[in-house]
């Protein structure tokens, strides 16, 4: 069985790259990236497999294109 889930960047503080991501457009869960040491953080705590295959496409597309993207999308 396949999972896609999406996220989308909301406004933050300098310090942190925040998401709002959940399985196909829920955006029920929120990820927080730290852009200088990339440590990443779950808000409800359950760094699961759908927000472990979330951040490390958006962690690619950062390393690639040198900004954090709007919108991502992570489909198996």
């Amino acid at each position: 069985m396949g999972m896609m889930v999406v996220a989308r960047r909301v406004d933050a503080p300098a310090n942190e790259v925040r998401y709002e991501f959940g399985f196909e457009d829920r955006f029920d869960r929120l990820l927080v990236i730290d852009p200088q040491t990339l440590d990443v953080r779950v808000e409800d705590g359950d760094f699961n497999a759908a927000a472990s295959a979330i951040t490390a496409k958006i962690v690619n597309s950062w390393r690639t294109g040198g900004d954090f993207p709007p919108r991502m999308i992570f489909a198996s």
